[in-house]
C-alpha cells in the first residue's frame, strides 16, 4: 500500500492529479485543514444562532427563492431537500474515473475551510474515495454556472443513503453500501447541501482528465508525425532551429526541437531528396502542433488555478466575520478554456489525417494504399475514411459552448457558462483523437516497411518494434477494426511525464 496522501492547502499539480486518479494509496485530511473546517463550521453555527438577517442558502431558499425565509427548525431539512430535488441528471453515465476525480476535487475545495461543512461530511467523502465507492452520475443537467448542480447532487446522494453507487465491480443502492461498510448516513447541517452542490467539480474533473491525456497526445502526435515524415521521405530542414528563432513561439520551438531529436540517426532523413518541399502537414508540424502546445499550456494553468480554489457559494470568512454570496461557482473561465482545448486537440487530429492521406496516395515510390498487391487488396484505403469521419466530427464538436446561455431560475440565474457541455465535448474529442492518431501510426509503420533496408532513427525504430508486438505488418486485407482498437489501447498506455 502506498503512503497516505494528506489533503491540504498545498497546490495540486497535474502529476499529483494523475496520481490521485491512478494511484492506490489512501488520502486523509491534514491537521491544518481539519482545524480550518472545524473553525469555519463553529463560526457558522454561532452566526445562525445570533443572526436575525437572512443569509442566502443558509436560512433562505435557493435561486429565485432567495427571498423565502426558512425557520431555524427546518434548516437541516432544507439542505436534504436541496440534494434530492437537484439530483435530476440525464443522459449517459459519467465514467467512473471522472467520478473519482470529481470526488477528489470536491474534497480539495472543501478542505480550505471557507464552505461551512462539518468535518464529518468531508471525512465521509474521503472514506468513499478511499474505498472507491463511486456514485452513479449522469452527463446532462449542469449549466456550468450555479455550480455543477445536478451532477454534484448525484455525487452527494450517497452521503444521506440515497442514490446508487459502483462498489467492488457491482452496482448497489447507497443504503446497501452504507450497511456493508457500517457507515451511518450523514445528517446535513445548515448550508452543507449548498456547499456540496455549488462548485465546478464536474467541469474540472473532465478538464483535468482531458489535460492528463493531452500531455500524452502531444507527445504521440510528435512521435507519430516524425515517423510519418520519415516514411514519406520528408525533409529535415523545416525543423532547423534557425527557422524558429526568428518566429519564437514557445510551442513552435519546442515542437521543432522534439521532432528533430526524434529523427536523429535516421538513414532515411539523411538521404538525398528528389523533392525540394513537403506538404504542409509534414513541413508545418512545428507551427501547428506548437500552437496546440501553447493553447494546452494556457488551459492547464487555468485548470490548476481552478482545482486549487474554492468554488462554492456563499463563502464564509470567519476571521473577517463575513458571509458573502457571490459567484465563484460560475464556470466561464473553464468553459472558454475547454472550448480552446477542444480546438487545440481537434487540430492535432486534422493535420494527422492529412499525413495519413499523403502516405496512402501512392506518392514518393510508396504503393497505393500501402499494400504490395493493390487491387485485390484495398490495404489502408478505408482507415483514412474513418479518420476523416472522426476529424469531421471533431470540427462539429468544436462549436463553442461558452458563447451560449439560457436564462434559468426565473431570471435570477440569467447568464450561464454551459461549461459542462464544453467539458463533455472535449472528452469526446480526446477519444476521437486517439483513434485518428492510431490510424496514422498504423499507416506510418506500414509505409516504413517499403523504405527497407533503410532505417528510421533508433528511437523510432524501437517505437515501431514495440508497436509491432501489438499490431503486425499487413500482408493482405484483414479486419482492420481490430488493429485500430489494439493501436488505441497501445497509445493510451504510452508513458509520459506530467508537469
Amino acid at each position: 500500500m502506498e503512503p497516505t496522501h494528506h489533503v491540504s492547502n498545498k497546490p495540486l499539480s497535474l502529476k499529483e492529479l494523475d496520481h490521485a486518479l491512478h494511484g492506490h494509496g489512501k488520502i486523509a485530511l491534514s491537521e491544518s485543514s481539519r482545524q480550518q473546517i472545524i473553525k469555519c463550521r463553529d463560526y457558522l453555527d454561532a452566526k445562525i444562532i445570533t443572526s436575525v438577517n437572512p443569509i442566502y442558502g443558509i436560512n433562505t431558499g435557493f435561486g429565485s427563492l432567495y427571498n423565502k425565509n426558512i425557520p431555524k427548525d427546518q434548516l437541516e431539512k432544507l439542505q436534504e431537500n436541496l440534494v434530492k430535488s437537484h439530483a435530476c441528471g440525464t443522459g449517459p453515465e459519467v465514467p467512473r474515473e471522472i467520478v473519482l476525480l470529481m470526488m477528489y476535487l470536491k474534497i480539495q475545495s472543501l478542505s480550505y475551510g471557507y464552505s461551512g461543512v462539518q468535518v464529518e461530511t468531508v471525512e465521509r467523502l474521503i472514506g468513499m474515495f478511499n474505498e472507491r465507492v463511486l456514485p452513479r452520475i449522469y452527463e446532462m443537467g449542469s449549466l456550468g454556472a450555479s455550480g455543477d448542480l445536478a451532477p454534484l447532487a448525484h455525487l452527494s446522494l450517497p452521503l444521506i443513503g440515497l442514490g446508487e453507487v459502483h462498489y467492488l465491480g457491482k452496482v448497489y443502492t447507497s443504503e446497501e453500501v452504507l450497511k456493508l461498510l457500517n457507515w451511518e448516513p450523514i445528517h446535513f447541517k445548515a448550508k452543507e447541501g449548498l456547499a456540496l452542490l455549488n462548485g465546478t467539480q464536474f467541469m474540472s474533473a473532465y478538464g483535468v482528465w482531458c489535460l492528463l491525456h493531452s500531455q500524452r497526445l502531444l507527445a504521440l502526435a510528435n512521435k507519430i508525425g516524425a515517423l510519418s515524415l520519415d516514411a514519406f521521405d520528408g525533409r529535415i530542414e523545416p525543423f532547423d532551429e534557425l527557422v524558429h528563432q526568428i518566429r519564437p513561439h514557445r510551442g513552435q520551438i519546442k515542437t521543432a526541437s522534439a521532432i528533430k531529436k526524434l529523427l536523429e540517426g535516421s538513414t532515411i532523413i539523411a538521404q538525398e531528396k528528389k523533392h525540394v518541399q513537403d506538404p504542409y502537414s509534414f513541413r508545418c508540424m512545428p507551427q501547428v502542433h506548437g500552437a496546440s502546445v501553447d493553447a494546452i499550456d494556457y488551459v492547464t494553468q487555468t485548470f490548476l488555478t481552478e482545482v486549487n480554489s474554492v468554488s462554492d457559494n456563499p463563502n464564509i470568512f470567519s476571521e473577517a466575520d463575513k458571509i458573502i454570496s457571490a459567484g465563484n461557482f460560475h464556470g466561464q473561465p473553464l468553459a472558454i478554456s475547454l472550448d480552446f482545448l477542444a480546438i487545440a486537440l481537434a487540430e492535432l487530429g486534422s493535420i494527422s489525417e492529412r499525413r495519413t492521406y499523403q502516405l496512402i496516395s501512392g506518392a514518393r515510390d510508396l504503393p497505393n494504399y500501402l499494400v504490395a498487391d493493390p487491387g485485390i487488396n484495398s490495404g489502408l484505403m478505408i482507415p483514412q475514411y474513418t479518420a476523416a469521419s472522426l476529424v469531421s466530427q471533431n470540427k462539429q464538436l468544436c462549436s463553442p459552448a461558452s458563447v451560449d446561455s439560457i436564462v434559468s431560475s426565473n431570471g435570477q440565474e440569467d447568464h450561464v457558462s454551459m461549461g459542462a457541455n464544453a467539458a463533455t465535448k472535449a472528452y469526446r474529442i480526446v477519444n476521437n483523437l486517439y483513434s485518428i492518431l492510431a490510424i496514422e501510426l498504423i499507416t506510418a509503420a506500414q509505409a516504413l516497411h517499403f523504405r527497407r533496408p533503410l532505417k528510421t532513427s533508433p528511437v523510432l525504430e524501437q517505437f515501431v518494434h514495440t508497436f509491432r508486438e501489438v499490431v503486425p505488418f499487413i500482408e493482405t486485407d484483414r479486419e482492420l477494426h481490430i488493429d485500430i482498437v489494439n493501436t488505441e489501447n497501445f497509445l493510451k498506455k504510452y508513458p509520459v511525464a506530467f508537469k
